[in-house]
């Protein structure tokens, strides 16, 4: 099996967007992963709803939506690395999320048990 850099990384956003859209009813706009050496970095632009863009124009509300946005990656921690696990066939040692309040971009990193970078070009 030839693997594809480019391919795995469009899968793997195809998939967390729409597990997101699956969770809570609205996905991002825009996604992009990036598979360097060890990590995925996915980039998700347009995630806030219309609702936390109101509410990320006051501090409080900025704290709330960074702490929901924060608790409900903790609670959905095992499926997000499953689907990565499931897509590129390595191990998720550790994975980690922001979200900005104000670019309305989140981040997720997971930190895998291989370089997948180098894996990819000596099996291509």
């Amino acid at each position: 099996m030839v693997l594809s850099k480019k391919k795995i990384e469009a899968e793997v956003s195809a998939a967390l967007i729409k597990f997101q859209r699956d969770l809570i009813g609205k996905g991002p706009q825009e996604a992009k992963t990036y598979i360097v050496k060890d990590m995925l970095i996915t980039r998700f632009k347009g995630v806030l709803s219309v609702e936390e863009k109101h509410l990320v124009s006051h501090k409080v509300g900025k704290k709330l939506v960074k702490q929901m946005r924060q608790v409900l990656r903790e609670m959905y921690s095992e499926e997000y690395e499953k689907i990565v696990e499931e897509l590129t066939g390595c191990k998720v040692l550790s994975s980690h999320s922001d979200i900005s309040t104000k670019t309305g971009e989140r981040i997720e990193v997971f930190i895998i048990d291989k370089d997948l970078e180098k894996f990819i070009e000596n099996n291509s």
